[in-house]
């Protein structure tokens, strides 16, 4: 493992070397409601997924990240790409998502959802 700048690297390795016992951390990843800043939480899962697919819709309080007000602030976070995690290495994922409010809508920081859609319009057009 490279080493870590400013870390003790006696404590890190002796975390990085901790047994998961098959557990896999999937690190869900999206664009806050400032459309600039990333955010993200960790879930623990029993098995390791392949596609986006095979992983839960999750959410939070959108509220605390600028992406819903009021009572329905419930935000859910929908996996669209799936990647090795480069940091915690092992079988442990990055998840990149999609973020829709309450109501099943894309939030104002979900550019994705649009762009998909328009790129999916166009894909046999060639300049």
């Amino acid at each position: 493992m490279d080493t870590y700048k400013g870390l003790n690297q006696g404590i890190l390795n002796k975390y990085m070397e901790l047994d998961t016992k098959g557990k896999i951390q999937a690190n869900y990843i999206w664009i806050d409601g400032s459309g600039k800043t990333l955010r993200s939480k960790t879930k623990t899962l029993d098995y390791e997924p392949e596609t986006p697919e095979q992983l839960p819709i999750w959410n939070f309080d959108g509220s605390s990240t600028g992406q819903a007000t009021g009572k329905n602030s419930d935000v859910y976070l929908h996996p669209v790409a799936l990647f090795p995690d480069p940091f915690r290495e092992g079988k442990h994922k990055l998840v990149l998502c999609e973020t829709y409010t309450y109501d099943h809508k894309p939030t104002e920081s979900n550019k994705r959802k649009s762009c998909k859609s328009v790129m999916e319009l166009v894909k046999d057009s060639h300049p």
